[in-house]
């Protein structure tokens, strides 16, 4: 079916979804600036960054099952670990995982019309991957100042997978955890690639999963035990993606 209607979907997604999906960013975008000026970042953050997740992925549409939700505890903290294979995994996890979530995202990113000050404001943490002593500090800084209840998302391969494959995992997120001595909570997002692969700009129609695993305490955890969490991590991650696929 897919390949019959896959053409006469891009005229709809062209001409309708992407700019209304524009459109819909920038009002966000806008909202959250403004809400957290008058209210809190929280706020802005919850409110105006799930509402952009959800809309978005109903104009797609992109239906999301969520297993594993009693997993991530409000007011708890979290490092979340997720893997990537779609830049609408970024509308899975805003939208459908509970958590005052925080994206790790490059600086250059910092210069984005709209988007570049409205994720600074509310909260979101910007780094430079070539200085990974500062890049850590930062992020380190910003679990100190936005307290309890957030989730730190690393996107822990780095890229957008090609083929689907797990790639294997850079080592930040887990720094980050045992340094603070917050749990890492594991997230398999699957079927985006479904929806855009990576390197694509033609999206199409479909129905994805959000796994939220158990979380992995670490609390005791040295540096020694890094590679440890970063195994157990990326099989828990693995493992979700081969029962979400079969």
């Amino acid at each position: 079916m897919k390949k019959f209607l896959f053409w006469p979907y891009q005229i709809y997604a062209w001409l309708v979804f992407y700019p209304l999906a524009v459109l819909i960013t920038f009002v966000c975008a806008s909202g959250a600036v403004l809400s957290a000026w008058l209210v809190n970042p929280h706020f802005a953050s919850r409110v105006f960054g799930t509402w952009w997740a959800k809309i978005v992925s109903w104009l797609t549409p992109m239906r999301v099952d969520v297993e594993g939700a009693a997993h991530a505890q409000p007011g708890n903290s979290y490092i979340v670990v997720s893997n990537h294979q779609s830049v609408f995994d970024i509308l899975v996890l805003y939208g459908w995982l509970d958590l005052d979530l925080k994206w790790v995202m490059k600086a250059e990113l910092r210069k984005m019309p709209a988007i570049g000050i409205s994720c600074e404001t509310i909260g979101h943490i910007y780094v430079d991957r070539k200085d990974r002593v500062k890049a850590r500090q930062a992020i380190n800084d910003a679990l100190d100042r936005l307290g309890d209840g957030i989730g730190i998302l690393f996107f822990a391969e780095g890229t957008r997978s090609g083929d689907g494959k797990l790639l294997p995992f850079k080592k930040g997120a887990f720094h980050t955890a045992i340094e603070q001595q917050v749990p890492v909570l594991p997230v398999s997002v699957v079927g985006t690639r479904d929806i855009m692969p990576a390197r694509s700009l033609l999206p199409f129609p479909g129905r994805v999963r959000l796994i939220i695993h158990e979380a992995i305490p670490t609390a005791g955890m040295m540096h020694e035990d890094l590679d440890e969490l970063l195994n157990r991590t990326r099989d828990i991650i693995a493992a979700g993606l081969e029962s979400g696929t079969g």
